[in-house]
Order: C-alpha cells, then sequence, then structure tokens
C-alpha cells in the first residue's frame, strides 16, 4: 500500500513519463517543412532590425513589478471582503490595516516617482562657487 507522498510520487511520475511520450511523439509526427520565413524571429509582426541586445529601460520592469505586488494584494482582498463580517470587528480591523499598508505603499511608490513614465533627468550637484587651492610652502 502506498503512503500519501507515494501517491504524489506515482503521479508525478506517470505526468513526467506521459510529458516525455506526448513530446517524443509531436517530433516525429509533425511536419518538418522549414523555410526561411519560418525561421525569422518573429516581433509581433515587425520585421526584427538591429541587434537582439538592445538595452531595454529598467522602467519596464519596475512598472510590471509594482503592476504584480498590487495586483496580488487585490487579490487578496476578494476572500477578506467576502467573509469580513463572520470575523466581526477584528476581521474588518485587519482588512482596514491591510488596506492602510496597501496604501502607504502606493503613496510611497507615487511619492519615490516610480508611477511616472517620464521620471525627470537627474542632475549632479554643481558647485557654483570657485574653489581657490592655496599652495603649501614647506619651511625647512
Amino acid at each position: 500500500m502506498l503512503t500519501e507522498f507515494g501517491k504524489i510520487f506515482a503521479f508525478m511520475t506517470i505526468a513526467g513519463v506521459f510529458v516525455i511520450i506526448a513530446i517524443i511523439a509531436a517530433k516525429f509526427i509533425r511536419p518538418a517543412r522549414p523555410t526561411k520565413e519560418k525561421l525569422l524571429t518573429y516581433e509581433c509582426g515587425e520585421d526584427a532590425i538591429g541587434t537582439p541586445w538592445v538595452k531595454f529601460n529598467i522602467r519596464f520592469y519596475v512598472v510590471a513589478l509594482i503592476f504584480l505586488i498590487f495586483d496580488v494584494e487585490i487579490v487578496l482582498l476578494i476572500p477578506w471582503a467576502l467573509v469580513y463580517k463572520e470575523f466581526g470587528f477584528g476581521g474588518f480591523l485587519v482588512g482596514a490595516i491591510f488596506l492602510f499598508l496597501l496604501g502607504l505603499g502606493m503613496a510611497y511608490e507615487w511619492r519615490k516617482g516610480d508611477l511616472e513614465w517620464a521620471r525627470p533627468k537627474i542632475e549632479p550637484p554643481v558647485l557654483k562657487k570657485k574653489i581657490i587651492q592655496e599652495e603649501k610652502v614647506e619651511v625647512l
């Protein structure tokens, strides 16, 4: 008789074997007629021009991460909204604290400027006063 972990291991093994058999079968069944057009890199309907090693602005990644963080937190509010009345004032207070922290995080991101697409260019500080360097004379 299999234990609970044994059943999981058997299920994962059968699933892995099924995937491997499906990939091998697909390799033998599919037609292999490569053309120049099929071998080109697909870029959403655009012809690929230039090198693929283009530096992307980090803003794309920052905006995506902020979206994921706040999106997941909003999804966590749905179950709370359905059952918070069953937990009384304590359940409401936990949700209110969560919403407060969510708003605090949003305000921080807004204040930091990460929600703006075009951030102002940061200019390094410049000394406007001329510094006069005195020559040091060594006395023997």
